[in-house]
């Protein structure tokens, strides 16, 4: 079992930054592939970025990318999303996501985070 919270959600204007934490529960967080999910008004969820237990690996929507970086320190327990040049459509509740392995679904989930780019 896995409990995630994020953090690091807010306002800021086209252009700024923001860094999004997940602070996770349990000694197994090392071994899950993290990801980071957004889902706007009327729109469905989409994945963000996503990165392999260890850091090694990471995977990138073609939307952020060059300007978002996922990153993990599993001695902390915590998934980061650094944020840089915020555009408004990044407007989205963000979420960051625990996938199992044994099926490889995206099984635990945060309560996400308010993430509000203005023009």
């Amino acid at each position: 079992q896995v409990q995630l919270v994020e953090s690091g959600g807010g306002l800021v204007q086209a252009g700024g930054s923001l860094r999004l934490s997940c602070a996770a529960s349990g000694r197994t967080f090392s071994t899950y592939a993290m990801g980071w999910f957004r889902q706007a008004p009327g729109k469905e969820r989409q994945s963000v970025a996503v990165i392999s237990w260890n850091g090694a690996t990471t995977v990138y929507a073609n939307s952020v990318k060059g300007r978002f970086t996922i990153s993990r320190d599993n001695a902390k327990n915590t998934l980061y999303l650094q944020m840089n040049s915020l555009k408004p459509e990044d407007t989205a509740v963000y979420y960051c996501a625990a996938q199992l392995p044994s099926d490889l679904t995206w099984g635990y989930w945060g309560q996400g985070t308010q993430v509000t780019v203005s023009s």
